[in-house]
């Protein structure tokens, strides 16, 4: 049946508590996925640098998180607007969200907790600015002029559409050397250009970091961005923002020779089996639908764009229904999983909470910031998602609708719930070992106990439970009990 009900009329009361309650808190070639066995990266999305420094020794190292996504770090244009960090005026590490001793403090500190650190880098622009100023750290700029960096003559000067913006995205020319949205575009097949930029990430190399996320990397030449990757002082992860659009010229996968790319459709794809289709569908999500080799996908249920187009992905708006998102993207075997951790918007533009001199505040969950990869379900799967590295998908069941249920191979079991009633008394083949396991959708899994419901699986690998409508059960062996 193709339905879509109100989502927010027919999710229990305690359904909702319990999916988004708190999780308990205690150049060598780029790598192609994450390295080691914890893969999983919260995007901290605006957080200054000693919040991100506390949250992975508090939350995401014990949570087994593997990396933490920063933004952008670089100094940028003065305001409050989110996007202004993502206008450059100098790669000087002072940005509002702290110094350059803030940063380097925070990068040893989530090393200290077993996180690497992912750098938001921005280098196909420099500001959209026209009439220049000053930058955050006090640097003068115009638009294409950064002293002691850029001048004129390293920025792309296309002539076209009467003030050389993008118009046209089935144009390759137009799209990597006119300007997307007035911001500056830098010559990246300059010599020099590509010399400064190199400088820049071997600068943030030296600090500690282990990876960069490449913003606007489709508006640069994927050969580009090769020969900057060449010039990295070591080894690094690279993810690629690409997006894909039907029919372009330019496409994603002509950046996997490089590291991994953003999977865009993966989260739109998502949210409309979510919406309005049936979750049977998900099967064989993934390659199956098209999308990118699984070992250069980098996916995610939003991010800081797509949660700003309405209507286009799931959000922390959605509550319960963005819970199950994640648990579903968190369990199933596809891509290098990103969860989001936003702060609360209503204006698209409105930037993260801030002083009167637009210096971000520290972060204070739930109360202007969502923390969504703090809410049980979301950081509990984590902990899955480790658990079943390597193992592929078995044991498959869907009722040709919204009731869904795999294993995967021998380490862990989800069965999820999206009907409008409950599904009771249904047996389930795990085929995990014999014994009594967490289940982590509702229960932390610390110390060898559990604080929610066990779930007892018997000699042959079966259990027996109720889903309640719009709910999940998930269990694996790192959260089985003695």
């Amino acid at each position: 049946m193709h339905r879509r009900r109100c989502r927010s009329a027919v999710l229990a009361l305690g359904v909702i508590a319990g999916l988004l309650a708190p999780t308990a808190v205690a150049a060598p070639p780029a790598a192609a996925a994450p390295a080691g066995t914890k893969k999983v990266i919260a995007n901290l999305f605006e957080w200054n640098w000693p919040s991100v420094a506390s949250e992975c020794t508090n939350v995401l190292g014990p949570k087994g998180y593997g990396y933490v996504q920063v933004s952008p770090p670089q100094e940028h244009v003065r305001g409050n607007q989110w996007w202004l960090a993502y206008q450059p005026v100098s790669y000087r590490i002072e940005s509002r969200k702290g110094t350059r001793a803030q940063f380097q403090a925070m990068v040893n500190t989530c090393h200290a907790a077993g996180v690497k650190v992912i750098v938001d880098a921005v280098v196909n622009h420099m500001s959209g600015q026209d009439a220049g100023g000053t930058g955050w750290a006090g640097s003068s700029y115009g638009h294409y002029d950064y002293p002691g960096i850029y001048q004129t003559q390293d920025f792309h000067h296309c002539g076209r559409n009467g003030g050389d913006d993008i118009a046209n995205y089935n144009d390759r020319y137009e799209v990597q050397n006119c300007e997307l949205v007035n911001l500056s575009d830098l010559a990246t097949e300059s010599d020099y250009v590509r010399s400064k930029i190199a400088g820049y990430l071997n600068d943030l190399l030296s600090l500690g970091v282990d990876g960069f996320r490449l913003d606007a990397s489709k508006h640069m030449p994927a050969a580009d961005i090769a020969a900057i990757k060449g010039r990295l002082s070591r080894s690094a992860y690279l993810v690629q923002e690409v997006i894909y659009g039907a029919g372009e010229p330019i496409q994603p996968t002509e950046y996997t020779g490089n590291g991994d790319v953003h999977e865009f459709r993966y989260g739109k794809d998502l949210a409309r089996v979510f919406r309005s289709e049936k979750l049977a569908y998900l099967k064989n999500f993934g390659e199956g639908w098209g999308h990118l080799p699984s070992g250069s996908a980098a996916v995610f249920v939003d991010n800081h764009d797509t949660q700003r187009d309405v209507g286009g992905v799931l959000t922390y708006r959605d509550g319960g229904i963005y819970a199950l998102a994640n648990a579903f993207m968190l369990a199933w075997p596809y891509g290098s999983p990103t969860v989001m951790s936003s702060y609360t918007f209503s204006n698209r533009d409105a930037g993260p909470p801030s002083d009167a001199n637009n210096k971000t505040l520290n972060t204070t969950c739930y109360s202007g910031w969502e923390c969504e990869h703090r809410w049980r379900v979301v950081a509990n799967m984590v902990g899955f998602a480790n658990a079943t590295q390597g193992a592929g998908v078995a044991n498959w069941y869907d009722n040709g609708n919204n009731h869904i249920a795999f294993s995967r191979a021998g380490k862990g079991y989800l069965t999820m719930n999206d009907e409008d009633g409950a599904v009771t008394g249904r047996s389930y083949h795990t085929g995990l070992p014999a014994g009594r396991y967490c289940d982590v959708i509702h229960g932390d899994f610390t110390g060898g106990t559990c604080s929610g419901p066990v779930i007892t699986v018997d000699a042959n690998g079966w259990f027996t439970a109720n889903v309640p409508a719009h709910d999940a059960i998930a269990i694996h062996t790192a959260a089985k009990l003695s």
